[in-house]
């Protein structure tokens, strides 16, 4: 049964949490966490990560190498472009560069990076696909397998794919078309026509690409992956479904040519300057809040600060690599944060104009702009998702940004200020309309009379 009461009483210990938490991350020297891209478990620092644009990193030149007579061509230097990539931002937020230069080139900048052993690693091995069978057990896109005879070993690897397309399914939306060789046709064959509506996972390097169902038996070796419903796949997944498909492997082998570290692009100066850009425009968003709304200002002052160390926590957290595209994502959060105030405030003083009581008109106030609040909101995470799904690196950075801002601005505005509010309009010295910004005639209710300037707003609900 759902409390009320017991919902208010939780929302400060909450917030109390939350914020010890944040500090501890953001100020807490050597602080360590679990490590969940090290496959030895490893514990890894918390700190700050900087772009390379601000830090610097490490820069490493390969050279893709001729295989069985045959030289690389352009398509498959995108495709080792594509795949290196992949392998070395795992995670989504490290914002590698890599570029291909001539026609058997690839560089890779990693920001921060020093050992060059570990960039070795990650990207000089030429990958292995593999076909794993299931049973029962869905798995998502992302999931790493243990192929090992112990876990979920693979019927057959990727050098049984002998092409792929795109194709079309059944509702004429896009689907994934590849044939088998003669081997792995076989032993699909035969798995299949036993395991029909079990499950069947594509993986890269252990790593789950694809993992449909098995609706059907299927003898020939030519298999079908569809997305299911109307439409099918989009284009981007469906093609890359058969990049993974015709190249999870690198299709050429590549060698290191040389290894450097390189110096920061923009470097200390801009990220202070940066930094002091940022600090200037949260001090005007707060002096504004103070002047116009008064004690709501100074409590929505007090959320925005507490919004910055949340949202620094969690960019440590991740870690998020901060570029300055990242930074000029958290300012543009910093407003978006006051906004929901903004619209909270005025709907409130509304409210008190209509002769509400203060806690009914604090109240009115929050369910009121929600509407407003929860659209803006949607609509900026709608397009930075967009802008992440379909970006380049820097862009991904920004957008990243943005969508962790927008979502701990919402829980600011909503939860922080609203517990608060609560808390101070039940004070006797938090009653006078003045601290509200409204004048003693605005808040009495129609046909009442005029009350003098050290009347307090009425307390009662």
């Amino acid at each position: 049964m759902y409390h009320p009461a017991g919902m208010r009483r939780l929302g400060p210990a909450l917030i109390a949490l939350i914020g010890v938490l944040a500090l501890l991350i953001n100020f807490f020297p050597g602080l360590r966490l679990p490590d969940s891209s090290a496959p030895d478990g490893s514990w890894r620092l918390v700190q700050t990560k900087l772009g390379l644009d601000l830090e610097g990193g490490l820069r490493v030149e390969y050279q893709a190498l001729p295989k069985d007579g045959v030289s690389p061509t352009g398509e498959s230097m995108g495709v080792i472009k594509d795949i290196v990539e992949r392998r070395v931002n795992q995670t989504g937020v490290s914002e590698p560069v890599v570029l291909t230069q001539g026609t058997d080139r690839v560089v890779i900048e990693l920001p921060g990076v020093t050992d060059v052993d570990s960039v070795r690693q990650l990207v000089g091995q030429t990958g292995r696909l593999d076909f794993v069978p299931l049973g029962t057990t869905p798995a998502t896109d992302g999931q790493v397998l243990d192929l090992t005879p112990t876990g979920t070993p693979p019927l057959f690897s990727g050098d049984q794919v002998q092409s792929a397309s795109i194709g079309q399914d059944q509702n004429r939306g896009l689907a994934v078309d590849f044939v088998l060789k003669s081997d792995g046709a076989n032993l699909f064959a035969d798995y299949t026509a036993k395991h029909i509506g079990e499950y069947f996972a594509i993986t890269l390097d252990g790593s789950v690409i694809s993992a449909p169902t098995i609706n059907s038996s299927i003898p020939n070796g030519q298999v079908q992956i569809s997305a299911g419903g109307i439409g099918g796949f989009n284009a981007k997944e469906a093609n890359q479904l058969v990049t993974v498909l015709k190249f999870g492997s690198l299709p050429f082998p590549i060698q290191e040519l040389s290894s450097e570290q390189i110096s920061a692009t923009l470097g200390d100066q801009f990220l202070v300057q940066s930094l002091i850009a940022g600090f200037i425009g949260i001090a005007l968003v707060i002096t504004f809040m103070l002047i116009y709304y008064r004690l709501p200002g100074i409590v929505a002052s007090f959320a925005l600060l507490y919004y910055t160390l949340v949202v620094f926590a969690i960019f440590r957290l991740i870690p998020v690599t901060l570029t300055l595209a990242g930074i000029a994502g958290f300012v543009l959060s910093v407003g978006m944060a006051v906004d929901a105030n903004i619209l909270i405030f005025e709907r409130m003083k509304e409210e008190l104009r209509l002769g509400k009581s203060l806690p009914a008109a604090v109240e009115a106030g929050f369910n009121r702009a929600w509407n407003s609040i929860l659209d803006s909101n949607v609509s900026s995470l709608i397009t930075a998702t967009i802008l992440y799904s379909f970006g380049s690196s820097v862009i991904r950075g920004f957008a990243l940004v943005l969508i962790i801002g927008v979502l701990v601005s919402m829980f600011s505005a909503i939860v922080v200020t609203r517990s608060i509010m609560r808390v101070l309009v039940r004070q006797e010295w938090a009653r006078h309309p003045r601290l509200f910004g409204l004048r003693p005639d605005e808040f009495v209710a129609r046909g009442a009379t005029r009350p003098s300037s050290r009347r307090p707003v009425r307390a009662d609900v």
